[in-house]
């Protein structure tokens, strides 16, 4: 009599391999089916609905500690904004009043001694077009001309100080040679001690940018930190320009003149847009006095002679 037992061969189910070929086909067909008729898609958004609260309900107590956040460090920010402004307001209303009191002294003086007002520089705006090929000078050209009204000798600023000289004037364009050009002087003055001197150029090719002083006797008080400006004196330029800080002193070993190295204030290799300066001879008090003398020179008293 024959046992009746299950085969072997269904006895323990499919085999692994069997189950992961119809999971990988089931897998297929449900990223097809997708795909193609997003039928999965309702359930998705409904267990999305579904936990949506409690996401929302997890992420408030981040979002608490981030606002918090941002709000102390931004009332520490404008706390501290606020107590550097009210420092400046300080600083600045301070300023004023020397200026004030400066100003009404200076115009006092001017009057007892009998001296004219200034004249303020007529200004220019203009932008850097190019450094010239040349590398062993220092010159750029600008995009202002002589139909802008650019004249010979011009002295041309940047933000820092005294940049260099207009050389070369062309119809919309000219050529400035700057203040580190070896072929480039200025005189200066010594705002400590009221020394005037001459600042030479001393690069010979970029981007070196360095100026000196020359022709200073050996035991003339000048010291590091020194800030030179233009002393006015030339014609060109205006005096109280910033120029340079004195940089170094030396005093070589039988040599009359001392060695004195001066940082220009200007950013000789790094700036773009430059201020036109009219040259104080060529103010408009100045024209019209020249034309006052002109006018009544030699020529026109020979004219009106008998």
């Amino acid at each position: 009599m024959f046992e009746r037992t299950t085969p072997r061969l269904f006895e323990h189910g499919p085999s692994p391999a069997s189950r992961l070929m119809v999971c990988a086909a089931l897998a297929i067909f449900l990223m097809v089916a997708d795909s193609r008729f997003h039928v999965v898609r309702p359930v998705r958004e409904a267990i999305a609905t579904a936990i949506y609260p409690l996401q929302w309900l997890m992420l408030q107590p981040v979002l608490l500690h981030r606002h918090a956040s941002q709000y102390v460090a931004q009332v520490k920010t404008m706390q501290q904004q606020e107590a550097e402004v009210q420092t400046q307001v300080l600083a600045l209303a301070q300023t004023a009043h020397e200026a004030q009191f400066l100003k009404m002294e200076n115009t006092q003086l001017r009057a007892l001694l009998g001296l004219r007002e200034r004249v303020a520089s007529v200004t220019l705006t203009a932008e850097i077009i190019y450094e010239t090929p040349d590398p062993y000078t220092n010159r750029l050209t600008i995009n202002k001309g002589r139909s802008d009204g650019v004249q010979e000798g011009a002295p041309v600023l940047d933000a820092n100080g005294v940049l260099g000289q207009v050389t070369r004037v062309y119809l919309h364009s000219s050529e400035v040679r700057l203040v580190s050009d070896r072929q480039h002087a200025v005189p200066v003055m010594n705002t400590r001690t009221g020394l005037r001197m001459l600042a030479f150029g001393e690069a010979v090719a970029r981007p070196s940018g360095g100026m000196e002083v020359r022709y200073v006797p050996v035991g003339t008080d000048m010291q590091q930190g020194d800030l030179l400006v233009t002393s006015g004196i030339d014609g060109y330029y205006p005096a109280g320009l910033p120029v340079g800080v004195v940089a170094q002193v030396d005093a070589q070993h039988d040599a009359p003149f001392l060695r004195i190295a001066v940082q220009p204030s200007a950013q000789v290799s790094r700036v773009r847009h430059v201020l036109v300066v009219t040259p104080t001879g060529l103010s408009p008090e100045h024209e019209e006095t020249d034309a006052e003398d002109t006018a009544t020179g030699p020529a026109a008293r020979k004219v009106g002679a008998p």
